[in-house]
């Protein structure tokens, strides 16, 4: 790289701004250009120091992290990568932060997790590198809210386009994969599914163990269809979403009953568990033209093979388009292959789901 990529740490502990700093200053494309212990510096400082990439704490005095977040995104946009906890408090936290605008979060090292120091270290380092040239602009997240609004006027406009009666079934499922950039997104079309939708929806979001179960009951909250985090023997389900837990592979198996999730650990598959791919090729042998799959935000590859194998058995196959994303790079890939029949923004992925259910 040309030039580093220039970092602001915010964290309230200076235990803990030493060590992501040393950890950030250990990648040669990575220079630490300031430090913040509470978020009303963090705001001074981020239009004082015009970093590339925040990283911001949550839980600080003064100024907390989200309150500071949305005087960033509102004043100053810069990509920002959240610190967090896992404790209920913290999960709901940083998924209320996703919504303000940051691009995505990194979980502090806790006894709760598998992950170590070090991969937690590896992970920011990507994460920072993966975000880095992300266009944030001041509209961009709490405009959304007027984009649902469009949304759903239109949903009425449209008529029967939108309307499912409460027992409707459709022999189609939904699958989805993402990435960096993700849980906002996801948080954005599950909003605006509508209601008795008549197919069920998987989804793989790459997230570290322990924050998919309060991701997913942040989605059921805000969704018409009923989300959990998937368990091994789930029965899949219409008007019900299901997300893969952070900590294993996501499978669909049809059976004589009807079809059921397979949850299992294993290796990491396309650098990945739970890995898109592996619940994209299952669908593909399951469902085949009965499948819409979208593949959206994301760095790497994952989910281009499984995209591929879905196209190749008649599945309609969408990607969330390079405007909208926070990282073009699974989408990218995919693309590039041949796997997708249509790109579209964000805000219209939805709609073209429901099109072809």
């Amino acid at each position: 790289m040309s030039e580093k990529i220039k970092v602001l740490v915010v964290d309230d502990s200076s235990l803990v701004r030493k060590i992501i700093g040393d950890i950030l200053e250990s990648d040669p494309d990575i220079t630490v250009v300031g430090t913040a212990n509470n978020g009303r510096t963090a705001v001074f400082k981020s239009k004082e120091l015009n970093p590339d990439v925040i990283t911001m704490d949550i839980e600080m005095p003064i100024m907390d992290g989200l309150a500071a977040l949305k005087e960033i995104i509102a004043s100053n946009p810069k990509p920002v990568i959240m610190l967090s906890v896992l404790t209920h408090h913290g999960a709901d936290a940083t998924f209320k932060a996703l919504e303000l605008g940051a691009v995505d979060f990194v979980p502090k090292p806790s006894s709760l997790l598998s992950l170590s120091v070090d991969e937690i270290g590896e992970l920011l380092k990507l994460k920072v590198k993966s975000v880095y040239k992300s266009k944030i602009s001041a509209a961009s997240d709490p405009g959304y809210a007027g984009l649902v609004s469009n949304i759903l006027s239109e949903k009425q406009a449209e008529g029967e386009l939108w309307r499912f009666r409460k027992n409707d079934v459709s022999k189609k499922l939904v699958a989805i994969g993402t990435s960096t950039g993700g849980p906002s997104a996801l948080l954005q079309i599950f909003r605006t599914f509508p209601e008795n939708f008549p197919a069920p929806v998987v989804v793989v979001q790459h997230m570290p163990e322990g924050f998919t179960k309060a991701f997913s009951e942040r989605l059921n909250l805000s969704s018409t269809l009923s989300v959990k985090e998937a368990e091994d023997g789930d029965r899949v389900l219409p008007g019900c979403g299901y997300i893969a837990p952070g900590h294993s592979h996501m499978l669909v198996e049809k059976r004589s009953e009807g079809s059921f999730l397979r949850v299992v650990k294993g290796e990491k598959v396309s650098g990945h568990r739970p890995s898109i791919d592996v619940l994209f090729h299952s669908v593909a042998e399951c469902y085949s033209s009965n499948t819409v799959a979208v593949i959206m935000t994301g760095m790497g590859r994952d989910g281009a093979d499984g995209m591929s194998h879905i196209n190749s058995t008649g599945g309609f196959t969408l990607a969330q388009d390079e405007a909208t994303s926070v990282v073009y790079g699974m989408n990218r890939v995919a693309v590039e292959s041949g796997a997708v029949k249509e790109i579209i923004p964000l805000h219209e992925i939805t709609k073209k789901i429901v099109e072809h259910i």
